[in-house]
């Protein structure tokens, strides 16, 4: 019988979550539930000196409005808890501990200045100081030490970390999920610290053990980790444990240039690199931007699924992702692409959900110039007007303006073009023609404009463009009288006897 699957996203919460993590945990999350198995969160809190407050919490949100829903984690606990590292700081001492009864692992009483002072001295030789196998003898820590003096140190409370004892030359085997088989020589590592001098454990130590423990079958993460993987499994030889799975995935790229997506890509380029706002930095959220279309545009980053398709559910990515087709290379982010796919989820908005999420802005926009705030009704015929030029929701009030503020300007070079010396005239008597009609529909007030225009033998180029320049104030919007309709004939008459007085 086959385990369970089971992944983890594992954070440290240092700052907030780069959109390369929500990408990660995404991955994990999609395979997961393509294996019918657990997706974990795991706060991976060891290193107290980098925590910073409030960043848990970031990345709870950040996940929950990706629609990325942990089966175990911090804020819903599971069997497998705690979930924060920091909570379980004396399960990691007993397996430190257990390496070093087993010869495996070292105390080592190296000061910072000693060891820095090494690798100065292997600079100034041209060489790079490794603490390894082939001087870990002559440094000062258990093995050179006897056993006596080991225990004088340790129990007059001088600083020590433990180290592993990495082998010496092994050719060690290692298989990647996306990059295939992998082999390093161990001679080449360096005697990794597992346990540092504040009593906590480093990264590697506490992550083998949690996902030991945690019985995680499939590690995804991304590549920069790739380096730890043969340690990784060094650990898991070292305790006898079966590793899981491991896949690196292929880092997200700047849109120009080379290296990795960057905060500082996203201020100069004006795009978002994170969710939600973290202090003065935007988040795709706060930018308009819609969870399904930043899952979307995420999941075709180092991911395709050998069709021309682009556009996924969420249910649809689950069914067809498969770590077979990640690519090993980095993604190049696009983000006019990511753009394009937030129109697109914006267009299959109906217009009544539209409405609804446009009604806050609107609101706050209209309360600030002193305007009378509409109905929802309202809000949903103009919004079923204008949506199809949209990309986020904020672009409804450019879009969309003029339907609850008069004109408070006009179009200079469109009031050159079309407003003649008859036009004020002209107007007027389209203006008595519209309100004439009883039923003051779109249908029935341009059925009423195009008779008068065709009994006064007048061209559209007289009426139509200066028409939409006293309604509007510029050539733009939908077709004309569904505007006038919506706004009615009071507001129709006072709009044109302005551009009137105006002009």
């Amino acid at each position: 019988m086959s385990k369970r699957t089971r992944v983890r996203f594992a954070p440290s919460p240092t700052g907030p979550l780069h959109i390369g993590g929500v990408r990660t945990a995404l991955f994990n999350y999609l395979f997961a539930k393509k294996e019918g198995g657990d997706f974990i969160l795991r706060i991976e809190d060891t290193d107290q000196n980098r925590y910073v407050e409030g960043a848990e919490a970031y990345i709870t949100e950040a996940l929950s409005w990706c629609g990325i829903i942990c089966d175990e984690g911090p804020h819903i606990g599971g069997d497998h808890g705690p979930y924060r590292q920091s909570e379980r700081k004396d399960i990691y001492r007993q397996y430190a501990d257990q390496l070093i009864a087993e010869g495996k692992a070292y105390y080592a009483f190296d000061t910072a200045e000693e060891l820095d002072a090494h690798r100065k001295d292997h600079e100034a030789k041209g060489k790079t100081f490794i603490y390894n196998w082939h001087n870990r003898n002559k440094l000062k820590n258990s093995l050179s030490l006897e056993a006596s003096e080991t225990s004088k140190l340790i129990e007059a409370g001088t600083e020590y970390v433990i180290r592993f004892k990495s082998p010496e030359k092994e050719s060690l085997e290692l298989y990647d999920l996306i990059r295939g088989k992998i082999t390093i020589d161990t001679a080449t590592l360096d005697d990794k610290v597992l346990f540092k001098s504040d009593g906590m454990p480093t990264y590697h130590l506490a992550n083998i053990v949690d996902d030991h423990l945690m019985e995680i079958t499939h590690v995804i993460r991304g590549e920069e980790w790739l380096p730890s993987l043969a340690l990784h499994q060094l650990l898991y030889n070292a305790f006898g444990w079966e590793a899981p799975s491991f896949a690196h995935l292929p880092l997200i790229m700047k849109p120009v240039g080379k290296g990795k997506l960057s905060k500082r890509d996203g201020e100069k380029l004006g795009f978002p690199v994170f969710p939600l706002q973290w202090g003065e930095s935007q988040g795709y959220r706060e930018n308009g931007y819609l969870p399904e279309a930043v899952i979307n545009f995420l999941a075709m980053l180092g991911w395709n699924p050998g069709t021309e398709q682009e556009i996924f559910s969420l249910d649809e990515l689950i069914a067809q992702f498969s770590l077979e087709r990640v690519n090993k290379s980095g993604a190049r982010f696009d983000p006019e692409k990511t753009k394009w796919y937030n129109q697109h989820y914006l267009q299959q908005m109906s217009a009544a959900e539209l409405a609804r999420r446009f009604q806050p802005l609107l609101n706050d926009v209209l309360r600030e110039k002193g305007a009378e705030l509409p109905g929802i009704e309202t809000i949903e015929k103009v919004t079923a007007l204008v949506k199809e030029r949209a990309t986020f929701i904020q672009d409804l009030w450019s879009l969309s303006s003029y339907f609850f503020i008069a004109p408070e300007s006009y179009d200079e070079k469109a009031v050159r073009k079309q407003w003649k010396e008859g036009t004020p005239a002209i107007l007027r008597n389209v203006l008595d023609v519209m309100l004439t009609v009883q039923d003051f529909s779109s249908e029935e007030i341009e059925k009423s404009v195009k008779k008068h225009i065709q009994d006064e033998e007048l061209s559209f180029g007289q009426v139509m463009p200066p028409l939409r320049l006293a309604i509007v104030g510029a050539m733009q919007g939908p077709h004309l009288f569904d505007i006038i309709s919506l706004i009615g004939p009071e507001e129709t008459r006072a709009r044109i006897e302005k551009a009137i007085a105006t002009l």
